[in-house]
This record gives C-alpha cells, structure tokens and sequence, in this order.
C-alpha cells in the first residue's frame, strides 16, 4: 500500500522544530554523522485497524455534543497561567473535582515545591491500568493579535476550517484532554465503566520545563509502576485532515548567561552608565555577545568539543521509522520551508539531512538575548548586565548534566570563566517502540477512521516523559484525531465542528476515537498477557 501524503500540522510540527543536519559541516565544527544502514521502511497500514464497536457510547457523545462543547470551555475559561501563578490553584482545584465528579475514587491535590500536581485514580476492577498524563498549565497572553478575548472561550468561524474554540489553552492541551474526560464520562454513563482502570497524573508547570513533576511521581511511584502505560490526549490531524504520530520526545537543557561588569574585566558592577564610559569602560554585552560566539561556528554548527560524543546512532527500529516517512517528508518540503518563510534548510542541506537531524541530532539555539536599552527611540547607555536565554534538545544517551557541562568547560577554556551558568531546566529525551501494545493500539485506531498516521520515533520537541519510560520503565505516547493549531500565540484554537468535506475530526469524533483507544488497548494488552 502507498503511503499517504503527509499532514501539514506534520509538516510545520517537525519543520519548526528542525536544526542541525547530517549534512558535513562548515571548517571547523564537528561534523553530526548521522547513517541510515536500514532498507526496510516502517509501514502503518501493517498494523490492522481496530474492529471494536461501542455504537451505544458514540450515540450518547452525539446527544451530548452541547455539553461536552461546554465542558471545553469552562476549562478554557479559568486561567491557569504558570509563568505568572495565575490562576493555578483553580484550575488545579476544577480538575480535581471533574474527577471527583466522574467517580475517581482517589484524588488529591498534590505539594511540589512549586505549584501542585492533580492526581485521581479510576477502580474499574480491569486487569490493566492507563495512567493520563495531563498538563493544566498555559502559556501568558500576547498583548496583542487575539480576535477574541483569549479566556472566554469563543467559538468563531474559521474559514477554511469551520466552527473552531478560539481560546488560549483550547489545543495546548485543555480541549484534548478534556474530551478524553467527556469521552470517559460516556462510557461510564453508558457502560458502567471504562474498560481499564485509570490514573490521571496532571502538572502545572510544563510550560516552565515540569521542574518539579518528578516530585508527584515520585509520591506515587508504587502504584504507577504496576500500571501497563502511559497516554498523552493531544490533537494531532492537520489542516488538511491527516494524523501524525510520535513516538517520543527529545530531551531539553534550557540555561540562561550572564554578563556583569567585574573586577577581572571591568565595567560597572551597579548598574548601567553613560554610553560615552565605552572609552574606558568593558561592556558586559561585548563580553556575553563574543563568549556566545565560542559554542557556534559563523555558519551555526555546534563547536563545543566532544558535544555529540555521547550520542548514540539511530537503531534499527528507529531506521526504519525515518524510512517510512521520509517520502513524505520530501513530497512537502517546499510547502513546510514556505509556510516557515524560508527558502533554504540549515547551510544548503537536503531534506533527507535535515530530517535525519530533526530526529537523530542535538542542537543549541539562542531562545533571547537581554541588554540594555531596546524601546523606541534613542537612550544612549553602557550597560552593567547582558544575559542570554539558551537551549539545547537532547538527543540517546545525551544528559543535562553532562551537556552543561561541556559548555561550561568551553566558555573556561576561551578564558570565559566570568560568565555565569545557571540551568533552568532540563531532563532527558524518551522513547517507546512502535511494537509497544500501547503504540499498535493506537495505530489499529487511527486506521479504523480511515487514516494511516504518519510515525516518527521522537518529536523534535521536549516534554517529561523520562519520568515514565525511564523512571518508571512504562511505554508512553500521545494521540488523538482533531486538530488546532496557535499554541503559545495569538488566536489558538481547536476545531470543534469542522465544514462539509474535511477530514478533520469534529468534538464527537475525537472522543469516539478516545473510546476506542482505550478498549483497543485493553483487548491488546489482554491478548499480550495471553502468549
């Protein structure tokens, strides 16, 4: 069977995402060796799709559609902004009591050191367990650039598309999850219960790295390694209907540094002067500005000695994974560098390269840089301080510790010692094999609703699933139809009821597509533990 073409919500997912390549790098820079020894490809449509059928539950999604809808937008309606601590502890609270609500036996609102973690525990009296992995923070409001208010939880006509919830939250990750509540609540209503007993183990903090959602799993580690899995509710379908699929994710160190005026270089240690004190004077910025240009090359390539040591090769499974989607990837790259506003991959690579480094290469990228005076208008000032923000995604067997680390030992080396180092956050990538009853699970569902997802071994983006797959040892994906888009900007939105003829899943089909996962993946496990 032909492969599909490939999602345009893949296509931009991955594309802004991409960095570093297999490509030789310019004079100078460690060259990322990247080979695919692998013929064989990945191929979706080997898995069968599911054959279950819960016709009285879709029905009684379908009546219920109003109500559900309404559920999305009072979560979107309560604030829960992590970076600005508002709002947390009611959402956290609403959570909670959504699971109360729905018959979690056990709940609780857990202490971190910083803002509390949900957790709620569902008694199916089920053979296996799924633990939901959930996220009840959102990003801060751009001051400008919505259509509506971003916390009213508006429904607009998106040409194109059709009915979409505009709201901050409404994709990232608020609706998705909430519709695998509703799509909990019917089966219960309908059947009693679900077909799998469940833990759902929610942060607020991912928007700041979960610095401290090791601390929930941590309080439940016992009973979270008796469970069978983890899900992660997500929209994955693009614009133009078609679903990707991700495997893991690549992990993060995200570091911030500083420049001061000091007593070995100079300048002022109080704070900013007169721009003309530049005659006698260091400059912080200069100093932060030329310790930063010692970890890259002109042209962008990592230069930190022995930075992509530690890093494994691609296995055989994850080959193949990159040779069932790399036609489609090649199909759309014209579209994904236009829709980025580009003209070129990283220093003239191929497709090929940049995907192979998308999956399998490290990167280090500037996110910010902060000094002085940058309003309107003319302020002339030396400044006392610069400070730059940094990360860097990890990729097998690359750590946080070990790649700060290096950098450190760089910045000594090129006679940077003065500069500060301060980590932010960081935590290693993760991974479950496509042979996992979870990830076959899943694909037999998409495949029941016509579709054949494109699969990749890991997202080019960062989330804490390590405290699963390697804390814990457990299998972990994420999944679901329906698509939105404008996480983290302006005018996010989720489509709710999508115009004739799209392939987009409206809110009834996406919980449907909850329902069958969840019995799909009971009737995988049960058949597993039978061999």
């Amino acid at each position: 069977m032909t492969q599909p073409r490939r999602s345009s919500f893949a296509c931009l997912l991955s594309a802004l995402l991409v960095a570093g390549s297999a490509a030789a790098a310019p004079p100078g820079a460690p060259a990322p060796k990247i080979t695919i020894t692998e013929t064989a490809a990945f191929d979706a449509a080997s898995v069968p799709a599911y054959a279950g059928d819960y016709a009285d539950i879709y029905a009684y999604l379908e009546q219920h559609r109003a109500q559900d809808l309404e559920q999305l937008q009072r979560w979107v309606r309560q604030p829960s902004i992590s970076a600005q601590n508002q709002g947390i502890k009611e959402m956290a609270e609403l959570l909670r009591a959504d699971l109360q609500g729905l018959g979690f036996r056990d709940t609780a609102l857990v202490p971190t050191s910083g803002h509390p973690g949900v957790y709620g525990y569902y008694d199916a009296g089920a053979e296996h367990t799924l633990v939901v992995y959930m996220m009840y923070d959102v990003q801060p409001i751009e001051p400008t650039g919505w259509k509506v208010d971003a916390f009213k939880g508006e429904l607009v006509d998106e040409p194109g598309l059709g009915k979409v919830l505009m709201a901050r939250g409404a994709t990232n990750q608020k609706g998705p999850q909430r519709a695998f509540l509703n799509a909990l609540a019917a089966m219960i209503k309908v059947r009693g219960k679900p077909p799998v007993n469940l833990i759902v183990l929610a942060e607020g903090e991912e928007e700041l790295g979960s610095p401290h959602y090791p601390e929930v799993v941590a309080k439940y580690e016992a009973q979270l390694r008796k469970a069978d899995g983890v899900f992660f509710p997500m929209n994955t379908q693009g614009r133009d209907g078609e679903p990707s699929m991700f495997l893991g994710v690549k992990g993060i160190l995200y570091f911030e540094l500083e420049a001061r005026g000091n007593a070995k270089t100079g300048g002022s240690q109080k704070s900013e002067v007169h721009g003309s004190m530049a005659a006698t004077l260091d400059s912080p910025t200069w100093r932060l500005v030329q310790a930063l240009s010692t970890l890259t090359t002109p042209e962008g390539e990592i230069a930190v000695p022995g930075y992509r040591d530690a890093i494994r090769p691609p296995n055989a499974e994850e080959q193949r994974l990159y040779n069932g989607l790399i036609r489609d990837r090649e199909q759309d790259a014209a579209k994904t560098l236009e829709v980025l506003g580009a003209t070129r991959w990283k220093n003239g690579r191929s497709v090929r390269e940049a995907v192979a480094s998308e999956l399998f290469d490290t990167t280090l990228n500037i996110d910010g840089l902060v000094a002085g005076y940058t309003g309107e208008g003319v302020k002339t000032i030396l400044p006392h301080r610069a400070v730059a923000k940094v990360d860097s995604r990890l990729v097998p067997d690359q750590t946080p510790e070990q790649a700060l680390g290096l950098i450190r030992k760089q910045l000594d080396a090129q006679g940077f010692d003065d500069i500060v180092v301060r980590q932010l956050s960081g935590y290693p990538p993760a991974q479950t094999s496509v042979d996992a009853p979870l990830s076959r699970a899943a694909i037999g569902t998409y495949r029941k609703y016509g579709f054949t997802p494109t699969i990749a071994p890991r997202l080019a983006g960062s989330a804490p699933y390590y405290v699963f797959t390697q804390t814990l040892g457990l299998p972990m994906i994420a999944g679901g139809l329906g698509h939105g888009s404008g996480a983290h900007a302006p005018n996010e939105y989720m489509v709710v009821e999508p115009q004739a003829g799209s392939k987009i899943a409206g809110l009834a089909q996406a919980e449907r597509f909850y329902v069958d996962l969840m019995y799909a993946l009971s009737d995988s496990l049960k058949a597993t533990a039978k061999k």
